[in-house]
């Protein structure tokens, strides 16, 4: 083609934007839009060039194809699996057939020159479908039509553009179409040429600005795994994640919110000869699995990424804020670009006054779990499917269960109750589709289609946090539905108690005013696992084998403290920014040593106590030589958490504080730690469950910001009843007398000094009556488990309603 003669058929990414989807497709449009817009941004975007769809009409146009195309589909079902591959498969001969008009070959041949001339003559390229109805604000089509990779030559170029028409005519392809109601022929596609960045040297991924299971805006979630991104979008992998706190990140705090380390079990590379088979699968080695794909570094440098191109998107005319982006880092230039970005089409469409929670009501044996994607519960029968060959044995309603899935399962996918798969993580196509469809799936369950078998009737749940569990059995469950829109907030701070990270996201949009009790004793039982001083002094534990395991759980951090200040900052960071900026009043560990010696290698470092209830726990250990050193672990965590994080809504809480004395050692002790209250905003609250507490109410007023009132223990001490024993357990009651006398006199003591009271114990969760006591005698606060938060909600509006009509009254009658 002649220097400087213009194209008819081709447009390079700088002379395309977000409007000329109708030319180029949703990819190639986005593509160029990043390109030509955030490249000052700093945002990096693969040069190349579309094939306009022109370009594909004057294709069938000389090849007189739409005829027979058109009878190849017409009256086609897409019910009917069988008859759908067969007209599919004509229809992708039709178009392969048709073959490239000469102008556009020489077109093509002309603009592959160009990328040659600025890449160098040995440059790959990745030769992509962009549809007309692709990437738009209200209909992803992902993964509908194919991709090519490590594609060199002239040939092999016009080859695979040609399969990369064709593709628009995949079996998923069309029944997608016809499930959102596009016509086949209003629909055409352009192809994106553009330089292949070599992630098969080193990684590539997706990334979310939002939280994809629910929908929480404020986090950028990226996944990633070594090789091609291929294995990560199509579920073959299980990735390594990771999720960055977005307000905090753009006040310039560089953390990472929480990582999870993926299986990365295998990596897509190039393979070397032939013109079709140009990729692979290779097992990765041990030490590639048991290590994070991308440093910290390289996350805050997609995190930034995320948070610009959603910025640039938003003020697009048709497209939410949130968006779904693929990554890729080259292995031979170390650089990180983004190779795809669209509006993300699942969570960002749900209905933002609509609260949906879904509650199993009951338990039952465990088969498998994995990543829960979905949040919510489905029953059915299993159907193991273990090929795309056996996909018609598929009925309506069962749970499909698979190594894997790739696009041509949607048709089955989309009458599943729900899916289950070995491998994938929760980005994966599988995820994708179930987010889109409204159906649960669990991902990633390793042996699921071993475990499981046709006719098992199952239960799968994701309503239980970030870990999705197919229970064997009908567990049956209900759904609670709430008008966010018609729920006002009462006077009475209504907040909630929570421990468990993995469903901090979820919980956070029920309605609230942060976070009453956030027990750290969760984290560190569940995520942590070790006792502290078994992390400090691994060599004192006894055991050889509870050695070893430690040894292996903490392989890849420095040390056993860097594991525990990391894991344990990142679990309460979670909850922290779930619930930013509003308080989150974070309780220091208050496990008892019997509960301690629980832990991996904690029998080594623990008394053995008669009544461990009444004994060496809470904020007696804190300055105590037998713990001090894990208690100085504590501080380190929840410093990274408000000074490196940047969550400093965080609140920080000490338990059964018995002594005024005590309570100065340990704040004393805790400034040692950086933790000096009143620096960078810093409240310390203590629980007031020790009746000593509210005795000497005037003089622990003068050391800590507000009182949170453990209705559990105060309970206990108030009427002598040790609450872990079952014989005497009908003496314990909340309601007691005495026990409220003692609660008012907490609530007077603390407005009285002008700190903030609040209760944080199980009685306002179970009794309606007891919150009703607690508006009356105005508590600022009432924390509560989530199943309780909204019911106690309505319940404490028509109390306040009550008192103020009673006020009113009064007023009148003075």
């Amino acid at each position: 083609m002649a220097e400087g003669k213009p194209y008819k058929y081709i447009k390079f990414f700088d002379e395309i934007g977000i409007n000329d989807v109708a030319s180029v497709g949703g990819k190639n449009a986005s593509l160029g839009e990043m390109y030509s817009k955030l490249d000052a941004e700093g945002i990096k975007v693969p040069y190349g060039f579309a094939v306009t769809a022109d370009a594909y009409r004057a294709m069938l146009d000389q090849a007189q194809a739409w005829e027979p195309l058109r009878a190849a589909l017409n009256g086609i079902n897409s019910g009917d699996i069988i008859d759908l591959s067969r007209r599919a498969k004509q229809a992708r001969n039709l178009v392969y057939g048709a073959g490239l008009p000469p102008d556009l070959v020489t077109e093509i041949r002309a603009a592959y020159g160009r990328l040659k001339a600025k890449y160098g003559e040995d440059v790959s390229l990745a030769v992509r479908s962009s549809a007309t109805a692709e990437d738009l604000p209200t209909a992803s089509f992902a993964g509908q039509q194919d991709t090519y990779l490590n594609v060199q030559g002239e040939e092999v170029l016009l080859d695979a553009c040609r399969r990369c028409f064709a593709s628009l005519f995949t079996d998923r392809a069309i029944h997608y179409r016809i499930d959102q109601g596009f016509d086949h022929f209003k629909v055409a596609l352009s192809i994106g040429v553009m330089k292949m960045v070599r992630s098969d040297l080193a990684a590539s991924g997706v990334m979310f600005s939002l939280d994809t299971e629910t929908g929480f805006p404020d986090v950028v979630f990226i996944t990633a795994s070594y090789g091609l991104g291929e294995n990560v979008v199509q579920g073959s992998v299980d990735p390594d994640e990771f999720y960055v706190h977005k307000p905090t990140y753009v006040q310039g705090y560089r953390a990472v919110l929480r990582r999870t380390l993926g299986g990365k079990k295998i990596k897509m590379i190039y393979a070397t000869g032939g013109t079709r088979e140009l990729t692979r699968n290779v097992p990765t080695s041990p030490e590639e699995r048991a290590h994070y794909c991308l440093s910290d570094a390289e996350v805050f440098i997609l995190t930034d990424y995320a948070i610009k191109i959603e910025k640039h998107y938003s003020t697009k005319a048709g497209y939410g804020k949130p968006m779904d982006m693929e990554w890729a880092k080259d292995g031979l230039d170390g650089q990180l670009y983004v190779v795809q970005a669209r509006p993300e089409t699942v969570a960002s469409q749900r209905r933002e006054n609509r609260l949906e929670v879904y509650h199993l009501k009951g338990r039952g044996e465990v088969a498998a779990t994995g990543r829960a994607v979905g949040a919510r519960v489905a029953s059915g029968t299993v159907r193991v499917i273990k090929d795309v060959e056996h996909l018609s044995r598929f009925r309506p309603g069962e749970v499909l269960v698979a190594d894997t899935t790739t696009p041509d399962w949607e048709p089955v996918m989309k009458i599943a109750a729900g899916i289950v798969t070995n491998r994938g993580g929760r980005t994966c196509h599988a995820a994708i589709i179930a987010r889109e469809l409204g159906i649960p799936a669990v991902i990633g369950a390793d042996d699921a289609t071993d475990v499981l078998r046709d006719g098992d009737i199952v239960t799968v749940s994701c309503a239980e946090g970030d870990i999705g569990r197919i229970y064997r059995g009908s567990i049956p469950f209900d759904i609670e539905r709430t008008d966010l829109a018609s729920l006002p907030r009462p006077k009475t701070k209504i907040m909630i108690n929570l421990g468990n990270p993995e469903i901090a996201f979820g919980t956070s949009l029920i309605p609230n005013d942060g976070v009453g009790l956030a027990r750290m004793e969760f984290i560190i039982s569940g995520h942590i696992k070790v006792h502290p001083m078994a992390l400090l002094h691994p060599e004192r534990v006894a055991d050889a084998h509870v050695r070893a395991e430690i040894a292996r759980i903490t392989q890849g951090y420095p040390d056993g403290a860097a594991y525990f200040v990391e894991r344990l900052s990142e679990g309460v960071g979670m909850i922290a920014g779930a619930f930013y900026p509003k308080p989150v009043i974070v309780r220091m560990s208050d496990f008892k040593t019997n509960e301690y010696a629980a832990l991996m290698g904690g029998k080594d470092f623990e008394p053995v106590e008669s009544n461990p209830m009444l004994g060496f726990r809470g904020a007696s250990r804190y300055a105590h030589p037998a713990y001090a050193e894990g208690f100085s672990l504590e501080c380190a965590a929840m410093q990274r958490v408000r000074g490196t994080m940047g969550l400093t809504n965080v609140i920080l809480m000490l338990p059964f504080v018995r002594r005024v004395g005590e309570a100065d050692q340990v704040i004393a002790k805790m400034a040692e730690q950086g933790l000096i209250r009143g620096h960078n905003g810093l409240q310390i609250y203590a629980m007031c469950e020790i009746p000593n507490n509210i005795v000497l109410i005037d003089e622990f007023a003068k050391r800590f910001d507000g009182f949170s009132i453990g209705s559990n223990d105060l309970t206990q001490l108030v009427l002598g009843v040790d609450r872990d024993s079952e014989i005497v357990a009908f003496d314990y009651d909340e309601r007691d007398e005495g026990v409220k006398a003692m609660i008012r006199l907490a609530v007077e003591g603390c407005r009285r000094n002008g700190i903030h009271s609040g209760l944080c114990g199980q009685a306002p969760s179970d009794y309606p009556e007891m919150a009703q006591y607690l508006v009356e005698i105005g508590i600022e606060s009432i924390s509560l488990n989530p199943d309780t938060v909204l019911a106690t909600t309505r319940h404490v509006l028509e109390v306040e309603k009550r008192l103020s009509s009673l006020s009113v009254a009064r007023d009148k009658k003075h």
